[in-house]
């Protein structure tokens, strides 16, 4: 009689026909074995589907977050420094006459200002990062007091939302951030030295197609920033020159990050990231005074040096897939800074201006645009 065997243990499923006698039966064995394999296949192709596995991909969206938030903070200092050492309210505040306007308008020992603002950024693709785009909108109010003459000490407060999109990863983010600045700055003569403060805290939540459902997440963000500037300002007749040099340091931090629903939710540990750098540069402006008002135009130009950063690896797991270690993204180490900036002064009190921040690097690039009203008594 011809056996039989069936082997289920391994993939794919075989089968092997055996006769006892000198001469078998090949057809009833083939028709046998094919009757088995029919039998038998559907499970085994079940058998062959593998599981999920988790990739750098998977956390596209809070790596840039992470990115997202260290800029913002960034952007914060900026406005702060732009606030103690621009060119314009150091004309005015070391030199009014020759800025054109009066003593009343420059002893204000209080003045207010508040700010709308919008923000582009994208990061290129690098290494296993597909790249993204980011939109903030926000604003800032503050108040600054004239503690002596000379010495200026800011306060202010930004709110902001941030628009997080990496479509080759098809996930998306949103950060929601509160900071609060300080800035002190002390005129004399032509030199200004000032300094500024930022701790920042919010919430980033992601979102994630896995194909079968979403996997979202929502974890804690920090950001906690420092700013020195020195600036000199030399007037010729109209126009000014400010060389101004900055030194600058950032740190961002998330809390655990872990999703729900979806295919494979993932889950990550805290994770930081820290950026020193220096800036060189120089303003160029000019004013126009015309029926008992002042306008003013001015650009700026910086060259910066990343000299620090890290970026904390982080571990990334999912239930059925193990872990792996996910590196964050680094901005470029060199690059340039691009500005300008146009002030209207109403009154002896009120004053509107719009301003342009540009940041160019070789990786990324970001553009800001604000609307800004100072108020003054």
């Amino acid at each position: 009689m011809p056996g039989f065997e069936v082997n289920l243990m391994s993939r794919p499923l075989s089968f092997r026909c055996q006769s006892r006698r000198p001469t078998g039966r090949p057809l009833v064995c083939a028709v046998a074995g094919a009757a088995m394999m029919l039998a038998f296949a559907p499970s085994a192709a079940k058998a062959q589907i593998a599981p999920p596995v988790i990739t750098p991909l998977d956390y596209s969206a809070p790596r840039s977050g992470m990115i997202a938030l260290t800029d913002i903070g960034s952007n914060f200092l900026r406005r702060l420094g732009k606030e103690a050492t621009w060119g314009y309210n150091v004309a005015l505040g070391s030199n009014p006459n020759g800025g054109g306007a009066s003593e009343s308008m420059t002893n204000s020992a209080v003045r207010t200002w508040a700010e709308g603002y919008g923000l582009g950024a994208r990061t290129n693709p690098q290494g296993d990062f597909v790249g993204d785009t980011r939109s903030t909108v926000g604003g800032v109010a503050g108040l600054g007091v004239t503690l002596a003459p000379g010495f200026n000490v800011n306060i202010s407060i930004d709110q902001s939302r941030t628009k997080i999109d990496v479509p080759l990863a098809f996930q998306t983010g949103m950060i929601d951030l509160t900071q609060l600045g300080i800035v002190a700055s002390y005129t004399s003569g032509a030199w200004t030295i000032a300094g500024a403060a930022v701790q920042g805290f919010g919430r980033i939540s992601t979102n994630r197609d896995t194909g079968f459902g979403f996997a979202t997440s929502g974890y804690s963000a920090r950001v906690t920033g420092f700013l020195g500037e020195l600036s000199y300002y030399y007037g010729i007749g109209d126009t000014r020159i400010v060389p101004k040099a900055n030194i600058e340091y950032v740190r961002g931090s998330t809390a655990t990050m872990q999703e729900t629903g979806g295919l494979e939710p993932i889950s990550a540990g805290p994770t930081f990231a820290e950026r020193a750098r220096v800036m060189f540069g120089a303003e160029v402006g000019r004013y126009w005074i015309f029926d008992q008002k002042v306008l003013d135009l001015s650009a700026y130009a910086k060259f910066v040096d990343n000299f620090h950063q890290y970026i904390a690896p982080v571990a990334v797991s999912a239930p059925f897939s193990g872990t792996i270690t996910v590196q964050g993204i680094r901005e470029s180490t060199y690059g340039t800074d691009f500005g300008s900036s146009a002030s209207l002064t109403l009154t002896r009190a009120a004053r509107i201006y719009l301003n342009y921040d540009g940041k160019y690097r070789a990786s990324n690039s970001s553009h800001q645009g604000t609307l800004g009203l100072e108020l003054k008594w």
